[in-house]
């Protein structure tokens, strides 16, 4: 039986369901077995859509063999939101609630290894507030599932032949420049290193980017490079690990001479990746023990339910997790 990987639907008033939908379809028969995990009556509209001669057959028939047919889309039921709150285009709270709930199920999915990593499709932050659930993007709900302290767990984005993991996130940069240590930056750096050779390279050399423009130059425009990111650079050579910087992000992609970049802000690493591949990108959630990526965007609610979503990052990401570790 071939390895699985759970595509949790996101949020199912955007574009996730579609898009995991279009991506589980063309996925069909080329390695790894996409699950899809959300709520059956969401996954049927859109299956009804793109391939009405296909089946819906539910993850526990899928793995006693009771496919009646071998055209079938496999899914694991979450009973999340109602059909009378399964509205695309609307951001609401029901929909943010179900899209925690179909993440939960995929991660408890990989927790007792019925499959092998997660795939989240995009979610909106507003609705998930609006649901009342705190929530900062991905990565602080998937360290809380697995019980992994917030600070070891970082977001790495991958695309375009570049990696950037981000030591802070989604808050104001007068916050994350509060929460900046010595030790904040080692622990991003050294899940980004780990996580570089889970993609397949053996000895990375990670590049670290400047906090301050031109790396402070020199205390010229700050001393927090000298005082956070030069310690913590030498505490990782010292461990025998490849790491280099603090330099200008401008001048290390420019010379994209690197394994991996540390982008101490979420502009930092998003603008790149997002420049050179703004629907393909891979969004790994790094430092976890479940191996988990959402997609490098939103969820585009105004386009929701009309049928023209790209399911390229879906299809991209799970080829990303298939290739290293999945298949």
């Amino acid at each position: 039986m071939n390895p699985c990987i759970a595509i949790a639907i996101g949020d199912p008033n955007g574009i996730g369901p579609e898009i995991a939908v279009k991506a589980a379809l063309s996925l069909q028969g080329r390695g790894a077995q996409p699950v899809l995990v959300g709520d059956a009556h969401v996954i049927a509209h859109y299956l009804t859509q793109y391939d009405k001669d296909c089946a819906l057959l539910s993850f526990s028939q899928w793995c006693k063999g009771e496919a009646s047919t071998e055209r079938c889309l496999v899914y694991e039921p979450v009973q999340a939101l109602s059909a009378a709150c399964f509205k695309p285009g609307e951001v609401s709270a029901a929909a943010g609630e179900a899209t925690v709930a179909y993440v939960c199920k995929a991660v408890e999915l990989a927790q007792s290894g019925r499959v092998e990593a997660v795939i989240g499709c995009p979610h909106s932050e507003t609705a998930v507030h609006q649901a009342g659930i705190a929530f900062s993007g991905y990565p602080g709900l998937i360290a809380r599932l697995t019980g992994t302290p917030a600070d070891k767990v970082f977001l790495m984005l991958v695309a375009g032949g570049l990696r950037i993991a981000h030591v802070t996130l989604h808050e104001s940069v007068q916050s994350a420049l509060a929460r900046m240590t010595p030790e904040l930056f080692e622990s991003a750096a050294v899940a980004a290193i780990e996580a570089t050779k889970g993609l397949g390279v053996q000895a990375p050399h990670l590049a670290v980017m400047g906090i301050n423009p031109h790396a402070g130059e020199g205390g010229l425009f700050g001393r927090e490079d000298e005082c956070i990111a030069v310690p913590m650079v030498q505490r990782l050579i010292d461990q025998g690990y490849v790491v280099s910087g603090p330099v200008g992000a401008d001048v290390l992609l420019a010379h994209r001479r690197h394994d991996v970049y540390l982008a101490p802000f979420h502009d930092q690493g998003h603008i790149p990746i997002k420049l050179l591949s703004p629907l393909r990108a891979s969004a790994l959630t790094i430092g976890t023990p479940v191996r988990f990526s959402s997609v490098g965007h939103g969820s585009a609610h105004d386009i929701a339910g009309k049928g023209i979503a790209d399911p390229a990052s879906v299809i991209e990401t799970f080829a990303l997790l298939s290739a290293n570790g999945a298949a």
